[in-house]
């Protein structure tokens, strides 16, 4: 399925609407007809449903309804009888899936993961002042409308996984740094990172409102912050805090705005660790 451009949704009110399952979409047989095929399918449903009776009257023309390759031409009453209701509601599967603007998990997948996944890709990697040569309005829809086809679940995995593992390969690079760059380079990793984080987290708004706040009653960046902590800042915060009283007793080793980012990033992230480290940020 190509992907499409970002639709005008009237706000976060058209996917409230539509979200009532596990990943909170309602796809509620009746009125979900209607909604998709309009007042136009009553007719026919209330023939299928209390026969001829109820239908149409004689010289009416039932709607148009399409077929496999085109449209299927109004289904004249006593015409065709059975067969002709029969062929009307024998909509093929592709078609089906058009009418209804479904993503399948495949289309998840193939079509619309790729595109997030090569957003973070980039979003986690830059430096400051770099242009990111992403669309964020076509990154956000994409979040949209897979948050309303019941792919939040997934998607939210797929988010966790992705950032777990760049995180880990951060980890791996600070391990190989020498005494004398460790310092700054752990600095770099943590403001990347929480650079990332300001633009990832407004990305994926809809998952967080419709999925992460309300089924797992958490916040999304709060979990992100929580993956940092894990996967590298509880793994080097033991290195990196000798460093850095051995810093702040050697003049000109490290500037004082490394050392103010770097103790506030800690703090924020590992109070109970760093509490004590907080007369460096004063010196």
């Amino acid at each position: 399925m190509e992907e499409e451009g970002m639709e005008e949704e009237g706000g976060s009110g058209g996917c409230e609407a539509m979200m009532d399952d596990q990943n909170h979409n309602n796809w509620g047989a009746g009125d979900y007809g209607r909604h998709l095929l309009g007042p136009a399918a009553a007719p026919l449903g209330d023939r299928l449903l209390h026969g001829p009776a109820a239908g149409p009257t004689a010289g009416t023309e039932l709607p148009a309804v399409p077929e496999a390759n085109g449209v299927l031409r109004g289904c004249e009453p006593g015409k065709g009888g059975a067969g002709a209701i029969a062929a009307a509601i024998n909509i093929n599967a592709s078609t089906s899936k058009f009418l209804m603007n479904v993503i399948t998990i495949e289309d998840y997948k193939s079509t619309y993961w790729p595109k997030l996944d090569s957003a973070i890709d980039q979003l986690l990697t830059q430096s400051p002042g770099d242009y990111i040569p992403i669309s964020y309005e076509q990154i956000y829809s994409c979040v949209y409308k897979c948050v309303c086809q019941q792919h939040s679940e997934q998607m939210y995995s797929d988010l966790i996984k992705k950032i777990t593992n760049h995180l880990e390969r951060v980890s791996k690079e600070l391990q190989a740094s020498p005494p004398d760059l460790y310092i700054e380079r752990f600095n770099v990793a943590l403001g990347q990172y929480m650079g990332a984080l300001q633009s990832i987290v407004p990305l994926f708004i809809y998952m967080n409102k419709f999925y992460i706040e309300t089924k797992l009653n958490r916040d999304l960046k709060d979990d992100l912050i929580k993956l940092f902590t894990e996967h590298v800042a509880e793994k080097h915060i033991y290195n990196l805090m000798p460093l850095l009283l051995e810093a702040q007793s050697t003049p000109f080793q490290i500037t004082p705005s490394t050392m103010a980012n770097i103790v506030k990033g800690l703090y924020t992230l590992r109070p109970e660790v760093t509490s004590h480290a907080r007369e460096l940020e004063k010196s």
